[in-house]
Formats: C-alpha cells, structure tokens, sequence
C-alpha cells in the first residue's frame, strides 16, 4: 500500500531542513518527480538551486551527479565516450555524468546549441546513443537544469524542443528577512545538508510513480486541459503555443498534485494552480506583445482565467484508490 499524501509529506520536510521558506518551490519540484519529469530553475545565483537538486538526492538514496555547463563543453562530456583499450582490443564505454539518478544541468544554457542537444534524448527517451550503441539510463532518472534569467552574455537560449522536454519550469525567489535569519542560523556551525537522512527507498519511489498513474482524471477535466492549452495557440499574443506535450504534462502534474493533497481524483483547482508552471516555458511570446512587456506566464494566467471551469462531478467513476500500488 503507498499513501503518496504521507510519501509527500516525508520528502518536503526532509527538503525544508536545507531549503527554508520555500514549500510551493519544492511541492513543484516534487509533483515533477512523482510525474517522473524534468524540472527547469530559473532564478538567480545563490538562492539555493544546487542545494534543492542535492537534498532531492539525499533525501531518496538515488545517485548525484553535477553537470557545470560552459560554452567550450561538447556532447560527449555529458553522455560519454567509447575509449579503445588495447589490452583487451575492444571500445570500452565510460559513461558520462548523465548516467546519475538526479542530474543537476547547471547553468544549461552557457553550452552551445550542439551540447544542449545531447540532453533531448535522455530528457525524452531515457536513454543515450554513443556510437550507434544505445546505453539505458537508471531509475528513476530526473534533470533538474538552472539558468540565470537576468545575465545572458556569454550564454544560448534554449531552443523550443529542449524547453518542451521540462515537465514545470519554477522559480525559487528570495527569501524573506526572517527566513533569511533562519538560513544563516541553521549554517552557523555546519550546512543542513551533511546532517541530511534518507527518508525513502527506490522502491518506494518507483511504487509512488505507479500510484500517481492511477489516479483518476474525468473526461470534463481532460476537456478543460485542452481548451487551455487550445487558448495558448490562438491568442494574439503568441508566437508559437503550447504541444500536446504541455497538455499531457498538465494531465499527469494534476495527478501527482491530487495525489499529494490525498484525493484519488483531480479537481480543476489543480490545473489552475499549475498551469503556469507546466506552461509557461512552452509559450513563446510575440513581438508586439515582447514590446508590451507582456510575459509568457502572464499571457497563461490569462488564458486559465478565460477559460469557464466545468461542472460535474469529478470523482464519478472513479475506481482506483491513491492507497493501491499495483
């Protein structure tokens, strides 16, 4: 049996003792994991983005590994590379950082275009391809990517088909005077995360995974999915609108979002509340709009205020529990 509202619960505590003050952050981050996407952060330095993707690690037992971008970077440096051993007389495969459980891509997009591509099939398929030889990656398998919103010298904005492949894109902020006292206090005399325990096992994560799936979706919310995300390619304001992509991934963050308030179905609260982090990075904004100062997650707001919520009863036919696994 798996209660995904006391899995959740578990896990968001055990982030809070690193990450103060930011428990609608690190709830984004953790329905991304249930739904077993990819999360892009986006904010400035030092508020905590690289903490965040090490205590997910701690927290669930699962190997880390850091991949720093710079432009000078290429694609074997993430995925790995064959190396000929003479010895043996055969190429060997020395996998890259890549092949981790939680993968921290910082600073995504100071790589140029060419090495920012090597990360779309892992993203996407969970797996690489060195060689024509294909390499599984392990699981669970999950890309955390930061960027700089503010400083863009020297870097490469990510192309639409790497942003689509990011399940939530979501923002840390800065911490509050008080949370900032706090912050200093608990690092006095040691970091919260050396002191940081496990607080679940693969097992119980994979279990996790396959009771979100099971949560139940009624026709009407699936219809107020894709009359949002409808809205996305036929305003005035957009260039390009969100994919299918963008309505599956709303489809699943609302499972994973109810199974974390302890519901085995899905409320149209829960698309409303995260419909701009699942699409806000797919909407590419239009240049008259560019030139209103008129941003993407506005533009989504917008569209979720536009659109009538439907009535009826959510839960009817619903005939699975969030409590089974299998």
């Amino acid at each position: 049996m798996m209660d995904i509202k006391e899995f959740g619960e578990r896990l968001i505590g055990n982030l809070e003792q690193v990450i103060v003050g930011k428990r609608n952050s690190l709830e984004l981050v953790v329905i991304g994991l249930l739904c077993q996407g990819h999360i892009l952060i986006e904010d400035v330095p030092g508020v905590g983005k690289t903490m965040l993707a090490r205590s997910l690690a701690k927290s669930l037992e699962c190997s880390f590994n850091r991949i720093q971008f710079t432009p000078d970077m290429l694609p074997s440096d993430v995925t790995g590379v064959s190396i000929y051993n003479q010895q043996k007389r055969v190429f060997e495969f020395r996998p890259g950082p890549i092949m981790g459980q939680v993968v921290l891509a910082d600073e995504v997009n100071r790589a140029t275009p060419k090495t920012q591509a090597s990360l779309l099939e892992a993203m996407e398929e969970r797996q690489v391809t060195v060689d024509g030889i294909t390499h599984p990656l392990p699981q669970p398998f999950m890309v955390l990517a930061t960027q700089n919103p503010i400083e863009y010298e020297g870097t490469f904005p990510l192309p639409e088909a790497q942003l689509d492949r990011f399940l939530m894109r979501v923002r840390m902020g800065y911490p509050s005077a008080s949370e900032e006292m706090k912050i200093m206090s608990g690092q006095q005399i040691r970091h919260p995360i050396e002191t940081l325990k496990s607080v679940a096992k693969t097992k119980d994560l994979l279990a996790a995974f396959k009771a979100v799936r099971e949560v139940f979706v009624s026709l009407a919310i699936q219809k107020y999915i894709i009359s949002i995300v409808g809205r996305t390619r036929q305003s005035n304001d957009v260039y390009l609108g969100a994919s299918p992509r963008g309505s599956l991934a709303l489809f699943r963050a609302g499972q994973a979002r109810a199974a974390l308030q302890g519901r085995d179905h899905v409320l149209p609260d829960d698309i409303k509340a995260l419909a701009v982090a699942v699409l806000g990075h797919r909407v590419i904004v239009s240049p008259a709009a560019r030139l209103r100062e008129l941003s993407a997650d506005r533009i989504v707001e917008e569209v979720v205020h536009s659109v009538p919520v439907p009535g009826g009863d959510y839960k009817a036919f619903a005939n699975t529990k969030i409590g089974k696994s299998g």
